[in-house]
């Protein structure tokens, strides 16, 4: 007799090896300690003690055991330190993406694809007639065969240019990104830690970007009291530092990147509390901490103004719920004829997928 059998769930079942286990907490933690072992050990221990993570027979000696020997982790002899490896930084890349990226819904929009047909590696549903220049392999040859078969019989088959079908292919966009992040001292004030959030949205779009569009660019500029280029691996490592907001150099310095791309799809993507405090004129750095100071927030929007003319749109990513702040991001938009998102920290990471995702969709000519 066909039906359902019930069994007891057991929320522990889930597959994976006590390591395993362990692992992806230890991932995780190592963002929130900037890459620090030593740190996310400790606060392993402190959790093992509250929740049991290990027991009599696997114990954390263990689990470090195993953490050098799958290479996750090494000894430094000089130092006597322990630091993560490459294995590591590109493990916490892979689930920064399962946990911002699993998460979306299904779209039909994403993939990169245009309106605008071409070469590309999606095959299309759509046909055309055969025409000087096109390739072999673009030949469907069973609609071909079909269309001689009704155009000249099935008796004395015989094919001619006429019946020959072309299948259409979706052209693929490449896109140069520059993901802006701020690490100003405000990203980290009033008991919110709003950079962890940021790292992870990071380090999930950059694998994300080398894993399946590998023919785009991504670079990562980080902005403080300056501005400066970050590399991947060293993204686990981000920490908010005692500086203002320059988002000026920010600014420059992703569109310095952007000019030298020969890509035509160019794009800014900004993660902020959305508050520029800080300009650096000559070898002085001009702050103001306390409200928008006009001299700085007009080179914002002078910056946004050119961007609009090398048609580089700006998405602010603003983590901040303060009136006139989103004013001001607000009007920045508006002279960059760009987007904003008004995100909190939860929601931050599925804004910036759905956005990277469907943009691509726009035909650029």
């Amino acid at each position: 007799m066909l039906g359902h059998r019930f069994i007891k769930y057991d929320p522990n079942a889930t597959g994976k090896t006590r390591f395993e286990q362990m692992l992806d907490l230890f991932l995780q933690l190592l963002t929130y300690t900037n890459g620090d072992v030593s740190e996310a050990l400790q606060w392993m221990n402190e959790l093992d003690k509250k929740y049991l993570l290990t027991n009599d027979e696997y114990g954390m000696g263990d689990f470090i055991d195993d953490l050098k020997s799958n290479g996750y982790i090494k000894d430094d002899n000089q130092t006597g330190q322990v630091s993560i490896t490459a294995k590591s930084e590109q493990s916490i890349r892979k689930k920064s993406l399962e946990e911002i990226f699993g998460k979306l819904k299904k779209s039909k929009q994403g993939d990169h694809s245009t309106f605008k047909p071409g070469l590309g590696d999606e095959i299309s549903p759509d046909h055309r007639p055969f025409q000087f220049g096109d390739m072999l392999e673009q030949i469907d040859f069973t609609e071909s065969i079909r269309n001689a078969q009704i155009n000249h019989g099935i008796e004395s088959f015989s094919m001619y240019e006429d019946d020959l079908q072309i299948r259409e292919t979706d052209f693929k966009a490449q896109t140069s990104t520059v993901l802006m992040i701020d690490i100003s001292h405000s990203m980290i004030l009033y008991g919110e830690d709003r950079i962890t959030p940021a790292k992870k949205v990071a380090m999930a779009l950059s694998e994300l970007i080398t894993t399946k569009y590998p023919k785009d660019t991504l670079d990562i500029v980080v902005f403080g009291n300056d501005a400066w280029p970050v590399e991947i691996k060293d993204l686990p490592y981000l920490q908010v530092g005692p500086y203002h907001t320059n988002t000026v150099a920010g600014l420059e310095l992703a569109m310095d990147i952007l000019r030298r791309r020969k890509n035509p799809n160019k794009q800014i993507f900004m993660i902020t509390d959305g508050k520029p405090t800080c300009l650096k004129i000559g070898n002085r750095y001009y702050k103001n901490s306390f409200g928008l100071d006009r001299k700085v927030t007009n080179r914002c929007l002078n910056l946004a103004a050119q961007c609009k003319k090398l048609k580089i749109p700006i998405t602010t990513f603003m983590i901040a719920s303060d009136p006139y702040l989103q004013r001001f991001v607000t009007e920045f938009t508006e002279t960059n004829d760009g987007k904003a998102f008004f995100a909190s920290l939860d929601k931050l990471g599925a804004f910036i997928f759905k956005d990277f995702e469907s943009g691509k969709r726009k035909t650029v000519y």
